[in-house]
């Protein structure tokens, strides 16, 4: 990479940005649902289910049967139980991810992760995937901050990290993402290979939209 950086950090979203999950995540849920006694649902009903944390995700898997708060619980406590031994089964980065975090790496540009997938999950996925050492901050969600959009995570970060928002940038896939950089003051880069489609991104008013892993450097 060539001539002065427009950012000196880059917050990724985790889920439809970084990893192609949701098969794990919809065999996790449809685990719980069916241990419940509830029918599976079938994989593309998961790229709506996602984006807003793993309680949202049983809400909206169990729309239709049951708006019960303690079933959703349950299957929250199901699918929990399910996804820590098996979140990376089938799990794998979208091409071109990992030569893009360690061209930015080498750019020196920091990284970082802001997910709504719980703070656990977050962490032993990203780490078993990219390493310890790739990312300077790694983000989930926990109970003292408010999922995304709310900005707080992004906040947390710019804190940890001791960046402005004018030197930062956020990339995700879904409308969640475009309007969590929004609230916290951030540029946004909208990726179209994720859960969501190009006009969600387009219409939710992301500052750059990318096809490609590789067109983020350009905008870096």
């Amino acid at each position: 990479m060539k001539g002065r950086t427009m950012y000196k950090l880059i917050i990724f979203d985790l889920d439809g940005t970084l990893i192609n999950s949701i098969e794990d995540l919809a065999d996790a849920v449809n685990y719980g649902l069916e241990k419940m006694g509830y029918h599976p649902h079938p994989l593309s009903s998961y790229n709506k289910f996602v984006g807003n944390g793993a309680v949202k995700l049983c809400q909206r898997a169990l729309a239709g049967y049951t708006d019960d708060d303690e079933k959703v619980k349950t299957l929250h406590k199901y699918f929990s139980e399910y996804y820590r031994a098996h979140s990376t089964d089938k799990t794998v980065t979208y091409p071109g991810i990992k030569e893009l975090v360690s061209d930015l790496g080498k750019a020196g540009i920091k990284l970082a992760v802001a997910s709504n997938k719980p703070d656990e999950f977050t962490k032993s996925i990203v780490w078993d995937i990219f390493g310890r050492d790739t990312f300077d901050a790694v983000y989930g969600k926990c109970e003292n901050r408010d999922t995304k959009p709310a900005p707080g995570i992004i906040y947390d970060i710019l804190d940890e990290l001791n960046i402005s928002k004018d030197e930062a940038v956020m990339a995700g896939d879904s409308d969640v993402d475009i309007l969590t950089a929004r609230n916290s003051g951030i540029k946004s880069i909208g990726c179209t290979w994720g859960f969501r489609t190009r006009e969600e991104l387009v219409s939710t008013g992301a500052d750059f939209i990318v096809e490609s892993a590789a067109e983020i450097l350009n905008i870096i």
